[in-house]
């Protein structure tokens, strides 16, 4: 049997030890591997993130919808009057949300022209403004109850409102207040507010009147115009 010189064996453990070479195809292989893996992960990224994004547009135009559909009347409505007086204009803002049927009522009267003409007949400085056909003595000192159903806002200065009291025997109407008078609450329905035109209430408020409180001179609406925007 033939001797295995030394340096024969040397060779062969060097040999073995050694690294194997990898080939060209596996790199290539492995990494089209890897590539398709991350167009995977990019893919189903996008695919998940566009339908959060539809699902959340979606909701959105559900809700707009909804908001747009809740009661297409109110778009209908007009949500301001306009005083024509003889010393002036004065802009009246509706609230229909605090006496609905009395901005209902008022607002088909407006359009029946029953305020055209309409004296301002008693005129309290520092309290109210009042227009309508209700000229007996005393009739501010006698609002009885109407309407406890109805919660009316807080009477502050330039509050448009009309009584409680014999509303329906009497006729409508119109007070504005000039300063806040919190001891109306139980007396008159307010249903809109003064935007524009205090200058206009004031002037009103300072005219010479007798021991009844009725001007002097005659100041009256000439007219009232209905707009949904201002």
């Amino acid at each position: 049997m033939a001797r295995i010189k030394p340096q024969a064996l040397l060779q062969q453990s060097k040999r073995k030890k050694g690294p194997s070479r990898i080939s060209a195809t596996t790199i290539i292989f492995y990494s089209l591997i890897l590539v398709l893996f991350g167009f995977f992960l990019f893919a189903s990224y996008r695919h998940w993130s566009n339908r959060s994004r539809f699902r959340s547009e979606n909701q959105l135009s559900v809700s707009e919808g909804e908001n747009t559909f809740v009661d297409p009347r109110k778009s209908d409505l007009p949500g301001y009057a306009v005083l024509n007086t003889s010393k002036g204009s004065i802009i009246i803002e509706l609230h229909k949300e605090s006496a609905p049927e009395v901005v209902d009522e008022f607002i088909d009267l407006c359009q029946k022209g029953h305020f055209k003409g309409m004296l301002f007949h008693r005129v309290i400085k520092h309290f109210v403004i009042q227009a309508g056909d209700n000229e007996g003595a005393g009739a501010t000192e006698d609002w009885n109850l109407r309407g406890k159903h109805h919660t009316s806002m807080k009477h502050e200065a330039f509050m448009l409102g009309t009584s409680k009291g014999k509303h329906l025997s009497k006729g409508f109407d119109l007070f504005i207040t000039t300063a806040p008078i919190p001891e109306l609450n139980e007396k008159l329905i307010v249903f809109g507010q003064v935007i524009k035109g205090e200058d206009i209430v004031q002037e009103i408020e300072e005219v010479d009147t007798d021991e009844h409180y009725k001007p002097k001179l005659s100041i009256g609406i000439l007219d009232v115009s209905l707009t949904q925007k201002i």
